[in-house]
């Protein structure tokens, strides 16, 4: 198998995890500290990811303003989508219905990050990118659950909520592809600034749209314990999984 079947194939395992998640939300009965639960939950996990992993290797290279300048870009990049969405919504008479959407477009940056990661790793090394596949799954089924619940909760339509959650497999591969193609042959300042754009999106996105959703849906009394508990399931994964 060459290093792009590789990456293909392995960038399908976050992929699989992401929509286990969403298929166990659609099967049960989701209350509202549920799905606060949930969304704290996925907070963690994303700040893990950022905090752990993406900000790290961004700023272990020289010239560390870069990527901090990118992280910063990141930001921009989620205030663009918001205005844009928040446009949108407001033409279609409310705004009721974009917090959800861009805790799709949150999720599918996530998974974006995992495909570039999964694909620059397996350019180095096949066994390299299957264990960072592996270790991205336990991160993103609480992502996968408390996305397609927050769908289910703003009243999305089964039909376009499942096929929306399906096509988050695009990301993926395309963040596969573009890690085992492209953003292994940059210099490591441009790989890294990615990483950090990455990070500043994921950041905003959590922080202004994810948590927000969590509190509306009620703020279950001990929901900030899964926040940490969701930062330390991730923390753990990317110690003991390499």
């Amino acid at each position: 198998m060459n290093e792009v079947a590789a990456a293909l194939a392995f960038a399908l395992l976050p992929v699989a995890g992401n929509l286990s998640g969403g298929l166990v939300a659609e099967a049960v009965a989701v209350n509202e500290a549920t799905l606060s639960y949930a969304l704290h939950a996925a907070t963690g996990v994303v700040l893990a990811v950022v905090g752990l992993e993406l900000m790290p290797e961004a700023l272990a290279v020289g010239a560390a303003w870069v990527p901090i300048i990118s992280f910063v870009a990141g930001g921009l990049v989620f205030l663009a989508a918001d205005s844009l969405l928040g446009g949108v919504a407001a033409r279609l008479g409310g705004d009721s219905g974009a917090r959800p959407w861009l805790i799709y477009a949150g999720v599918a940056v996530d998974l974006f990050s995992d495909g570039l990661m999964i694909g620059t790793g397996t350019s180095i090394a096949t066994s390299l990118g299957l264990l960072l596949a592996v270790g991205q799954v336990p991160a993103d089924l609480p992502e996968g659950f408390a996305l397609m619940a927050a769908l289910r909760a703003r009243g999305v339509e089964a039909r376009r909520r499942r096929l929306a959650v399906a096509a988050l497999a695009v990301p993926v591969v395309a963040g596969a592809l573009l890690g085992v193609r492209v953003v292994r042959r940059a210099p490591p300042l441009v790989r890294v600034s990615v990483l950090a754009l990455t990070g500043g999106v994921l950041t905003s996105v959590v922080v202004e749209e994810v948590v927000p959703e969590a509190h509306r849906e009620g703020g279950a009394r001990f929901a900030a314990l899964a926040t940490v508990a969701g930062f330390a399931v991730f923390a753990a994964v990317s110690r003991y999984a390499g």
